[in-house]
C-alpha cells in the first residue's frame, strides 16, 4: 500500500488506469482526509475462482473493482467521497449499496432506481459520478475503504 498523500494528489492508481479512470475526491470543509485508489480486474479461473488482478491493462467486457482507502489526517465530523466514472466503463454497483448516484454530472444526487432520463428510469450505463457519505461515527475510526466495481465499455 503506498503512503496516504493530501487530497488533490492523484495517488495510488495502476499505470494505464490514472489516465483511464478519474481520481475519487473528497467534499467537506472538515475533516482532513487524505484518498488512496487502487484498481483491480476481476478474473475467473478454473482453480481459483473469481480472483481480483492488479490493472494493468484494460478489454472491453473487463469487470473493473475499484477500492478507495480513506485516512482520517485531523478535524472532526463526517464527510463525503465522490467519484466520478469516466465514459469508459459502466457503473455496475458498491460493496455496501450505500452509495448516490449522478447522472448529470453531479449537479443531482440519488439511488439509481429513482432517477429519470427523460421518461425513462436511469440505467447503470447513464451514472457519471458516484458518491458515499462517511458518517462522523465511521470517520472517527480513522480510515476505511470502498469498494465498487464497474465493467470496461
Amino acid at each position: 500500500m503506498t503512503t496516504p498523500r493530501p487530497l488533490g494528489i492523484l495517488c495510488g492508481f495502476a499505470v494505464l488506469a490514472a489516465a483511464t479512470f478519474s481520481a475519487p475526491q473528497a467534499a467537506s470543509a472538515q475533516p482532513n482526509i487524505a484518498l488512496d485508489s487502487a484498481v483491480f480486474i476481476e478474473r475467473t479461473t478454473a482453480t481459483r475462482g473469481r480472483v481480483l488482478e492488479p490493472a494493468r491493462q484494460f478489454s472491453r467486457g473487463d469487470r473493473v473493482v475499484y477500492v478507495v482507502s480513506w485516512y482520517k489526517l485531523g478535524g472532526s465530523g463526517g464527510f463525503v467521497v465522490t467519484n466520478p466514472l469516466p465514459r469508459a466503463v459502466t457503473y455496475q454497483g458498491s460493496a455496501f449499496d450505500d452509495e448516490d448516484v449522478s447522472i448529470d454530472g453531479g449537479r443531482t444526487w440519488g439511488k439509481l432506481a429513482a432517477l429519470r432520463v427523460g421518461t425513462r428510469i436511469a440505467t447503470p450505463e447513464d451514472v457519471t459520478h458516484v458518491r458515499w457519505r462517511v458518517a462522523p461515527a465511521l470517520a472517527a475510526r480513522g480510515s476505511g475503504q470502498i469498494a465498487y466495481s464497474a465493467i470496461v465499455r
